[in-house]
């Protein structure tokens, strides 16, 4: 019965230590951590060539260009209002109709938020 009781109260404490030690840790140690791991990174936004962006052209898989910067709305494709018309330029450059008439001004709010580089001229 005592070894129950003093199992009981080592788990208890083990526990304990479990939930209470990652408070303790600031998060910028945690960082340093990973950055010292981490090779050189660059900070400027990620370039993707014309040849990169064509690839993905399809439903599940859909980039665009736009003045030259390059969006991921494979996410949006399902949600867009007017349909597949979004896909007419998957993996191509979809600035004109993006500025056409059909848009209201909401796009260009959302818009950003997909945005995974620029094009590399």
């Amino acid at each position: 019965m005592e070894i129950i009781v003093a199992a009981t109260i080592i788990l208890g404490f083990l526990l304990l230590l479990l939930f209470v030690t990652p408070r303790f840790i600031k998060p910028s140690q945690s960082n340093e951590a990973s950055n010292s791991n981490t090779k050189n990174i660059s900070k400027g936004p990620r370039r993707y060539t014309k040849a990169e962006v064509s690839l993905h052209n399809k439903r599940t898989d859909c980039w665009v260009i736009i003045k030259a910067k390059v969006y991921d709305v494979t996410s949006y494709v399902e949600e867009h209002p007017g349909g597949d018309a979004i896909l007419t330029h998957a993996g191509d450059d979809s600035t004109e109709g993006f500025y056409g008439p059909q848009h209201g001004t909401r796009v260009f709010d959302i818009i950003e938020d997909f945005c995974i580089g620029e094009l590399e001229q």
